[in-house]
């Protein structure tokens, strides 16, 4: 399984969401839907298979009478592949209105990044590597120009210990020492370097992690791994990949 990702989803924790499905009619993708807005914060395609997701990133936000969700990304992306990164990255009126974004899109021949500011759209491609990206950006291997404490404390270990992500395995044994990290090393939620985070806000709610994917892309198709309850590992299950009869 030469392509892994592990993902994190920070919200208000009140935010309605349902798990991994096939929520759109029509389509093959697979992802999270997030039920206010309609998208989705990771979706594959079993079909080819691809991934794409998208986090938030700091900018210029787009204006409220004009702005669409990000959620519609990870879905276009998955669909349509890396050309559509490139669509986007030479169309700045649609851009525009979307708020400050990383949106990743990969498959077997290549890892795809776009980042959007508000003001500047960038394209990466994430060379064969372990890569760690946050609201900051691209903050691992060391030598990016994003620092961010996070990456910091958890890039080595994903690097030092790649797990096969054998689809034949147990979530256990195919992750090994991811599933590990994915735990967040008891650090707390709100210290800089956890990656499963917590914050009471000023108006009593509460913004934090609320799922965690993992997924690994092969020549004979992906798995897809999900826990609904970060702080709860008996909750990683497989997420079911096949067609509708």
């Amino acid at each position: 399984m030469p392509l892994l990702l592990l993902g994190f989803r920070d919200e208000l924790t009140d935010r309605p969401w349902q798990p991994p499905a096939r929520h759109w009619p029509g389509s093959s993708l697979v992802g999270g839907l997030d039920e206010q807005a309609g998208g989705t914060w990771l979706a594959v395609h079993p079909g080819v298979p691809r991934v794409a997701c998208i986090l938030n990133a700091r900018g210029e936000p787009a204006a409220p009478d004009d702005r669409r969700s990000r959620g519609e990304l990870p879905l276009r992306a998955a669909a349509d592949g890396p050309q559509a990164l490139k669509q986007l990255h030479e169309d700045l009126g649609t851009l525009a209105r979307y708020d400050p974004f990383f949106l990743i899109c990969a498959d077997l021949s290549a890892a795809l990044m776009l980042g959007w500011d508000g003001q500047r759209a960038a394209l990466a491609d994430l060379e064969p590597a372990t890569h760690v990206i946050t609201n900051v950006g691209h903050a691992y291997p060391p030598g990016n120009q994003d620092l961010d404490a996070k990456a910091e404390h958890f890039g080595p270990g994903f690097a030092a210990h790649r797990p096969d992500a054998d689809p034949a395995a147990t979530i256990k044994d195919a992750w090994a020492n991811w599933l590990t990290l994915a735990g967040g090393e008891s650090l707390s939620g709100d210290d800089p370097a956890a990656i499963v985070v917590r914050h009471e806000l000023p108006d009593g709610r509460v913004y934090g992690t609320t799922s965690v994917s993992l997924v690994a892309l092969g020549p004979h198709g992906l798995r897809y791994d999900f826990q609904p309850v970060p702080a709860d590992p008996t909750t990683w299950y497989p997420v079911d990949l096949q067609a509708p009869p």
